[in-house]
């Protein structure tokens, strides 16, 4: 029987640990794991995004600021849990989400303040953006200067550019606002594919942002906007293309602690679906025990609603461990 573990620090053991004090209302192990991250800019903001949502349920930080008002990790991962609260109001359409985006802003810009050659401090204000679904804010609305994108907050994304290249988050959370804009379903879809193509071709180096055009696309499966030609797209040139090189160049190259599970799952489905399964099955083997529900519950079709998506990705991992003879052997 095979037995998926959904943990969001998937093989960041470090990560882990730090989560299950924080969950018990401890800070210790947080600050003690940001301060060895350092400046190691990937790690750091995955790190800090995967705390704050667990870190969001709880006064933890809070507790934290108050007893070392002087540790500007502190001040970051205040911010941090602000805007994951801000962006959850806004979702359960609390009544009072316009509060909740004033706090965010407070705190983030009090995280700029202390420390402005932090990436994340940045990428938490660009994750804002999404609440802006109007664009009334001038920094939401800057020219992009590159032909086909709409306005957008396109200033703060090259402020991150400046101090961390290729920042996986700031580009996602850029999808995030061209997804949320008030401008209807196939501009925004039509914009996140412009994008997506753009940044991929752009051929970061061992960057997971080379998946970014198939993240686009799995949203306008969930959103319904795609037609029976689903899995031929995924076996197209350039979508397999893509999907190759996210495996040579980011699978093959990057250390598992920045190999973030819902990039793997997203990689094994595009190699599964796109009948690339020898490499798929290389994927999931890397993955194990781990496993995320997306991209699996969006793309699913069946009629279970149980657990949507995990029927399909035990399907899936099968079949690419079945077309891998010494993988399938060693699961005997």
């Amino acid at each position: 029987m095979t037995y998926l573990v959904y943990h969001p620090a998937g093989h960041d053991d470090e990560l882990r640990m730090a989560l299950v004090e924080v969950q018990a209302g401890h800070w210790r192990g947080m600050r003690d794991l940001l301060r060895v991250t350092g400046a190691r800019w990937r790690l750091r903001t995955s790190r800090t995004q995967v705390l704050a949502v667990a870190a969001a349920r709880s006064d933890v930080v809070a507790l934290w600021l108050r007893e070392e008002p002087g540790c500007y990790d502190a001040w970051l991962m205040s911010a941090r849990v602000a805007v994951e609260r801000a962006l959850r109001a806004q979702r359960k359409r609390h009544p009072q989400s316009l509060t909740f985006e004033a706090r965010a802003r407070t705190a983030v810009w009090e995280a700029i303040h202390r420390g402005p050659e932090d990436p994340v401090a940045w990428v938490c204000l660009l994750a804002l953006a999404q609440l802006d679904t109007r664009q009334v804010r001038e920094e939401h609305r800057v020219l992009s200067g590159e032909w086909g994108f709409p306005s957008g907050p396109w200033g703060l994304l090259n402020r991150i550019d400046q101090l961390d290249p290729f920042n996986r988050e700031a580009y996602h959370r850029v999808v995030q606002f061209l997804l949320a804009r008030d401008c209807g379903v196939d501009s925004s879809l039509a914009a996140v594919h412009d994008f997506g193509r753009y940044v991929a071709a752009r051929r970061p180096a061992v960057s997971p942002l080379l998946l970014l055009p198939a993240y686009g696309y799995v949203e306008q499966k969930r959103r319904g906007a795609v037609d029976g030609a689903w899995r031929f797209f995924w076996a197209d040139g350039p979508m397999v293309a893509c999907t190759l090189d996210a495996f040579h160049q980011w699978f093959h190259k990057v250390p598992p602690v920045l190999r973030s599970v819902g990039d793997l799952s997203l990689l094994a489905y595009a190699l599964w679906v796109g009948e690339r399964r020898r490499e798929a099955a290389e994927v999931f083997e890397a993955l194990e025990p781990y496993a995320c529900r997306e991209p699996w519950a969006s793309v699913y079709t069946g009629s279970s609603q149980a657990d949507p998506g995990e029927a399909l990705l035990l399907r899936a991992r099968a079949e690419s461990f079945s077309s891998h003879p010494s993988r399938a052997r060693d699961r005997r």
